[in-house]
């Protein structure tokens, strides 16, 4: 399949993923010289989980805790990792000090951004400088992708919808697609019916009409 679509093992090509092992896998045995990036939309999802946390909180201990997220967004962005680890570090301190008024939220808030501390640590190898990818346009995000899927694929999984698809017929379809976009479905057909295939070359003998 690689060879049909002309990609070679030595081609560069950048992959973005969350981060999980089973992925990153993936993509390095399609292909071992790769580069990897942790994609930017990811990153930003785990850091709106929180900020919209912080937003819940009140006034006079939202404040300060909001600054320091946005504070650590702009570290990553730029590459900064070592940095961006340390003020998440403090962030998780801060939060385990400070008298929140709301427990349950101090609670969830201080578990995600240990979470984040973690996954941001594990991948940081995969942390390029976005802002420099940005400028150069240069892919950072699957966001389009991941709001096709929730467009189409949810969507019409979705139990509200009255014609939905089911995980098999969904499956189906993907498969379908791929082997359209790989030009494998004709051929597909041909062994399915070989009658299919005999009326296509008899259908080359015949000259196309002239007028």
């Amino acid at each position: 399949m690689l060879q049909k679509q002309g990609l070679q093992m030595n081609q560069d090509i950048t992959f973005l993923s969350d981060g999980g092992d089973t992925v990153r896998n993936l993509q390095t045995f399609i292909s071992p010289q790769s580069e990897h990036i942790l994609d930017w939309f990811h990153i930003t999802m785990k850091i709106t989980v929180m900020r919209q946390t912080i937003k819940g909180l009140d006034k006079k201990d939202r404040n300060d805790l909001d600054k320091q997220m946005e504070s650590i967004k702009w570290n990553i962005w730029h590459g900064n990792v070592d940095k961006a680890l340390d003020k998440i570090e403090s962030f998780c301190e801060e939060i385990e000090c400070q008298d929140l008024d709301n427990g349950n939220k101090k609670h969830s808030l201080k578990k995600w951004a240990e979470e984040f501390y973690i996954y941001i640590k594990s991948n940081q190898h995969l942390i390029p400088n976005y802002a420099e990818r940005c400028r150069h346009d240069e892919i950072i995000s699957t966001s389009f992708v991941e709001s096709t899927v929730n467009e189409v694929i949810s969507k019409r999984m979705s139990k509200k919808q009255q014609m939905r698809w089911t995980k098999e017929g969904a499956h189906k379809m993907i498969q379908t697609r791929i082997s359209t976009l790989n030009d494998e479905l004709k051929d597909s057909f041909c062994n399915w019916y070989p009658a299919m295939a005999e009326n296509n070359a008899e259908n080359l003998l015949i000259p196309s009409p002239h007028f």
